[in-house]
């Protein structure tokens, strides 16, 4: 089982993961909150030749379910640059958070939308990398809150090879129960490609997205460790940094 965290310097991230003691990272490739053209890393081969598997987390205000096509284009473009700077990397995916809509009115478009990402890339070539949806802490139009809305979008998107990341905070935060969560989400997408193993400093179903430590959170570290254990999967930490090495060091003793 390869597990790490998500790099807290940009600049050196396999000096970041070596440090830690990590077999797996999550990096960006650009400025979370901007909606930048990535640029060539200037530590890719090392990036590259480095036994530590890496991930990529992509910028957060992508939102390719929206109706709004001066968001869902410009989204529509970031996950297809990100995912071939993923690539350049030798990642293994590229992580897109599932996105909402306005309206209920909405959902059934937000969700074509995501089929229209797959398909029309389809038409060039397909994504450099997989792509990994994400499911999402809050709001009430999204698409990837809840269970049974995941389940309406994996029938629009599990044909076409899209991946998916499990985050324990966000199913917690959303209102999924995390007893048995590993094969209820297996049982609608068929597949974990990667696990965010993350307490909350939130109480269940508050819809806030607020990763804390193990040792600070709202949910048993037991029951944290056991989706680790049983997931079959990467397993990435996104907890507060000045934790992140006790977080790693308890999964490492629970998982023997």
């Amino acid at each position: 089982m390869r597990i790490g965290a998500h790099v807290r310097d940009e600049g050196d991230p396999i000096g970041f993961g070596e440090k830690l003691g990590a077999d797996v990272i999550q990096m960006f490739v650009v400025d979370p909150q901007s909606w930048d053209k990535p640029q060539p890393h200037p530590k890719a081969a090392e990036i590259l030749a480095s036994p530590i598997d890496v991930v990529v987390h992509s910028s957060y205000q992508i939102n390719v379910a929206s109706l709004n096509n001066r968001l869902r284009m410009p989204s529509r473009n970031a996950v297809a640059q990100q995912a071939k700077a993923a690539a350049e990397l030798g990642a293994f995916g590229l992580v897109v958070h599932g996105g909402h809509v306005r309206s209920d009115a909405e959902i059934d478009t937000g969700i074509d939308n995501w089929r229209k990402l797959f398909e029309r890339q389809q038409d060039k070539g397909g994504f450099a990398v997989p792509i990994l949806i994400e499911n999402t802490a809050g709001g009430n139009h999204a698409m990837a809150r809840h269970f049974d809305s995941i389940a309406q979008l994996w029938d629009a998107v599990g044909d076409h090879g899209a991946g998916f990341c499990l985050d324990t905070c966000h199913a917690w935060a959303g209102g999924e129960e995390l007893v048995g969560v590993v094969e209820r989400i297996k049982a609608i997408t068929g597949r974990i490609d990667l696990v965010h193993l993350n307490s909350s400093r939130d109480e269940f179903d508050s819809g806030a997205d607020r990763h804390a430590n193990f040792a600070d959170g709202t949910i048993d570290p037991q029951l944290l460790a056991e989706v680790c254990r049983t997931a079959g999967a990467p397993v990435i930490l996104e907890t507060p940094v000045d934790g992140v090495a006790d977080d790693l060091a308890y999964l490492r003793e629970s998982l023997g």
